[in-house]
């Protein structure tokens, strides 16, 4: 099959980039499968040594650039191309209230497809040649790692901070900055994928105790492929995550992160949690799900029988109670 993507920024990203990882990933995943990936993006993107086609975009209206006998088009935002060729929107976020999407739009988890009244996902993945497996041979339970945006209150660093400070464990922070200063805490900022990478073998935990519905929460499976045990909220996609209780643990509230910070409820196995996600959330999954995907679209059929929308009575970044 030969699928079309659209991006505008430079792929590979140098820096963490949630959505620009999965595009870059899923299309070299793509060549590898013996399908053909075009990339109607940025012109400074260096994907063609990696089998990938790149046209660069001329305009605003890319899609008077895709080439003929195009098989699909597959986009990660909400927008119809006004053109008649099969269509898959693979959305990671959560919708406004009212915001209608594409029938053939797929979510990234169960839940979050069951928020947007759709029955229709595929779980996020990570391409494993970039995550080579290296735990963190040391067992005492100190150092915990927060991976997000942390910025965004919903993503609850404050949480975090107040159990390793109470705790006096140490917290590495990626992603942004704590600006409240304590000998528990090391802010390492906006990080490549080597310095993730890094922080994660120096971990012995990954935090991630979120205050909205998470649509999937890729950083998880990126630390739980060091081995890492992740204790999480239980909201959004989180329990579909952190199925057993040997990956880690997902939380009522508060008071259970400061009692797993404060001492490991058990002896976790980074081999274990590894194969867990290796079999699960492999790249090589998620693109033979989507082109299964395309064969189902291409035949007339639609994925979801209604435009999916946000279904919750609050805004999607409304801020949880934990």
């Amino acid at each position: 099959m030969r699928i079309v993507f659209q991006h505008d920024s430079v792929l590979p990203v140098a820096k963490y980039g949630g959505i620009e990882r999965m595009i870059f990933w899923h299309m070299k995943e793509l060549v590898k499968q013996g399908h053909e990936a075009v990339l109607i993006g940025h012109p400074e993107s260096d994907v063609e040594r990696f089998g990938i086609k790149l046209i660069p975009q001329k305009s605003q209206e890319w899609w008077k650039q895709i080439p003929e006998g195009t098989d699909g088009i597959q986009l990660f935002y909400n927008f119809a191309p006004p053109v008649d060729i099969p269509l898959i929107l693979n959305i990671g976020g959560n919708g406004k209230k009212g915001e209608k999407f594409h029938r053939n739009t797929v979510f990234v988890s169960g839940k979050h497809a069951k928020n947007h009244n759709s029955s229709s996902f595929i779980y996020n993945a990570i391409d494993f040649e970039e995550y080579p497996f290296r735990p963190n041979e040391k067992r005492e339970w100190q150092n915990f790692m927060f991976l997000a945006k942390a910025s965004w209150k919903v993503k609850n660093l404050k949480d975090c901070l107040w159990a390793c400070k109470k705790s006096k464990k140490n917290l590495l922070i990626c992603g942004g900055k704590s600006y409240m200063p304590s000998r528990y805490v090391k802010n390492f900022g906006m990080v490549d994928n080597n310095k993730k990478l890094e922080v994660m073998r120096q971990s012995n935990a990954f935090l991630f105790p979120v205050r909205w519905h998470e649509p999937f929460g890729i950083a998880v499976i990126e630390a739980m492929s060091q081995g890492l045990p992740a204790f999480t909220s239980s909201f959004g996609s989180l329990p579909e995550l952190i199925e057993r209780d040997d990956l880690g643990r997902v939380l009522k509230n508060k008071d259970d992160l400061l009692t797993v910070v404060s001492q490991s409820p058990r002896e976790y196995n980074p081999e274990v949690i590894r194969k867990y996600v290796e079999e699960k959330f492999c790249i090589s999954k998620f693109s033979q799900s989507f082109i299964e995907l395309f064969k189902k679209v291409g035949a007339g059929e639609y994925l979801n029988e209604v435009e999916p929308e946000w279904s919750l009575e609050n805004e999607a970044q409304f801020l949880l109670d934990f």
